[in-house]
């Protein structure tokens, strides 16, 4: 018997460190570009809030997907594949939005993966509604991040 909860909790571990693991290497990708280095709008929040936040979501994103991974629903299998591609995509914005500086670009993207987490959330929730409930910080996030990127598109634009 605590040789299976030593499992579940060294798989639960696992689980969070991938999220963790994705946005720490996209992070390094994204290269040295400065959040101070291009005009926000005014309800930009100070750059240190960042990494708080995100560490907060990946861990969160980290304890739902293993919910979903341990349970036995069928349907499974297709949620995970969803949770998988919204990954990728959530680890390519900030490569677009701050190695490349392609606000615009960035901006779509960061919709498709807005579409891909409420795809992914209805996915979880008929699996195990805490799960899907665990992604709701996330997809409050990433929505709230379309705006600033799109703000931040605008004023940064060639005329």
């Amino acid at each position: 018997m605590k040789n299976r909860k030593e499992t579940e909790l060294l798989t639960l571990i696992l689980f969070i460190l991938i999220p963790l693991a994705t946005g720490a290497v996209s992070s390094l990708l994204s290269g040295n570009m400065s959040y101070d280095s291009f005009v926000k709008p005014s309800f930009s929040p100070p750059g240190y809030i960042f990494p708080i936040v995100w560490n907060v979501l990946y861990i969160l994103m980290g304890i739902s997907s293993y919910l979903i991974y341990s349970s036995d629903a069928p349907g499974k299998e297709k949620a995970l594949q969803t949770y998988k591609l919204q990954l990728s995509f959530n680890f390519f914005w900030s490569i677009l939005f701050f190695r490349f500086s392609q606000y615009l670009p960035a901006f779509l993207w960061l919709i498709v993966l807005i579409v891909l987490i409420v795809l992914m959330i209805s996915q979880f929730y008929k699996i195990c509604p805490l799960a899907a409930f665990l992604q709701i910080p996330y997809l409050l996030w990433c929505l709230f991040a379309a705006y600033l990127n799109y703000s931040i598109y605008l004023l940064n634009r060639s005329n």
